[in-house]
């Protein structure tokens, strides 16, 4: 489990919090040191466990070094708190830059619905080296309701990603093929390779994100047995809903129960990673982690799931939008173009404006991968949407709730709807594939008219006042 961030100081109203991004040794491989960049100097940082409705400040200080070590690349920075509805300037913009032996102050209000989040590098250029390299942390809100879902030490956090090792165990950074992105031989769930977790006779949430670079993950159980799904990306679905499998691609996260009480003491449970078009398959990458039953039920509380978990649902939720409600639809194409990936044939411009929703606006928008060749995960900043169908069908079971990534997958068409609020200002929406995403498959939008820059709060430069 990484461990828990404790903030600095809290007032009526804020809770301040430090992180400081730096190289590291960590022991990933038993027996070697593999350099890493971590917040705190580890891998995933800290969790940070924010409560809705308190204002949060993260002062981010990067203490990377001034080049990298041996991709040659300036360590400039740039934090985005993904699945936030941040303001602009907070954002974590591709160009709003921290260089080494500079921090800078991100104010984070945390008024939207709970949810699991991630914070991670989004620095123009080398997103993908950053994050594969380490700089990655969840950060998790309260979800509100008492629900009796599972808490405490049966509310687990799995982060998922693919490495490359060289011969003396040091990260591998090989983008091979820049249609594919960066496919890994080894799986780690929380920095560690391939774990087992010891569990009981009960239910257990998992939170589960894909922090990969590139990969997408089918994700099932060794036993055949279905998922219960509760959360995505927005937080808590509707109601439950129920998958043997499921497929996840970068930065989309859901939240699942698996109920080992159906499983006698002694089982071994094994998530395991069917195939998926376009991914490069290895012996190694077909399974995940192993749950071990070791134990019956030292606590039953928190052990059930309701049939309804958002009744009502909460205003502003986008499962509520329907179609009528939209003002206009937008199409958005990703195709190839001098040997790259793009956006509607054009390529991350900071400068150019490819959609003007107003504040409050409902729209649309139509994902189209028609030219095949490859999947794109999708992530708009800013808003959840709802899924309205994927190539004229519903959404998967599990895609029902609200989302701020999606898997557009080879051939695919999508539908999602969303209410841009609540900031004015400019966001980014581009692909996940952080390699995709480097090469330039990015976009921006701004909402309304006199939002503040993304640029507008520069760093500051070391040593940094108290906070």
């Amino acid at each position: 489990m990484p461990p828990t961030l404790a903030p600095v100081r809290s007032t009526a109203t804020t809770d301040y919090y430090q992180l400081t991004m730096q190289s590291a040794p960590a022991q990933i491989i038993p027996g070697f040191a593999t350099t890493i960049f971590g917040y705190n100097g580890i891998h995933p940082g800290p969790t940070v466990y924010a409560r809705r409705g308190r204002i949060v400040v993260v002062r981010q200080i990067n203490a990377l070094p001034d080049v990298h070590p041996t991709l040659g690349y300036r360590c400039t920075t740039s934090v985005h708190l993904h699945g936030n509805a941040s303001l602009p300037q907070y954002d974590g913009w591709a160009e709003d830059l921290t260089p080494p032996g500079f921090f800078k102050d991100y104010v984070y209000p945390n008024e939207q619905p709970g949810r699991t989040m991630w914070y991670h590098d989004h620095a123009v250029d080398h997103t993908a080296e950053n994050v594969y390299m380490g700089l990655a942390g969840f950060y998790i809100t309260n979800e509100g309701p008492n629900l009796p879902l599972p808490k405490g030490r049966f509310d687990i956090p799995l982060m998922i990603k693919d490495v490359l090792f060289t011969p003396d165990r040091q990260l591998l950074f090989d983008a091979g093929e820049e249609d594919k992105g960066l496919m890994g031989d080894v799986i780690l769930v929380n920095g560690k390779p391939w774990p087992v977790l010891k569990v009981e006779r009960r239910k257990y949430l998992f939170r589960i994100l894909n922090a990969s670079a590139s990969r997408a993950y089918r994700l099932a159980l060794s036993t055949g047995d279905p998922f219960t799904f509760v959360q995505t990306d927005g937080g808590l679905m509707p109601v439950p809903q129920s998958a043997a499998e499921f497929r996840i691609g970068a930065a989309e996260r859901y939240g699942v129960v698996i109920d080992f009480a159906r499983y006698p003491i002694g089982q071994q449970v094994v998530l395991r990673n069917l195939d998926l078009k376009n991914n490069e398959n290895f012996a190694t990458t077909k399974q995940v982690m192993r749950f071990d039953v070791t134990a019956e039920a030292t606590s039953l509380s928190n052990n059930t799931v309701p049939p309804v978990l958002t009744p009502g649902n909460s205003a502003g939720d986008p499962m509520l939008l329907q179609p009528s409600q939209a003002v206009r639809t937008r199409d958005w194409q990703f195709k190839r173009r001098r040997e790259a990936w793009s956006i509607n044939g054009e390529f991350w411009d900071s400068g150019r404006i490819d959609a003007d929703p107003a504040l409050g606006a409902v729209e649309i928008w139509r994902f189209q991968n028609t030219s095949g060749g490859w999947f794109h995960p999708i992530h708009t900043h800013l808003v959840d949407f709802k899924i309205l169908d994927r190539n004229g069908r519903p959404p998967a079971a599990y895609e029902l709730g609200a989302k701020d990534t999606t898997y557009v997958g080879e051939d695919e068409t999508l539908r999602v709807i969303a209410r841009f609020t609540p900031h004015r200002g400019r966001y980014m929406m581009h692909c996940h594939n952080l390699v995709h995403e480097d090469t330039h498959m990015m976009t921006n939008f701004e909402v309304g008219k006199g939002g503040p820059s993304p640029t507008s709060v520069p760093p500051t430069q070391l040593p940094a006042p108290p906070l």
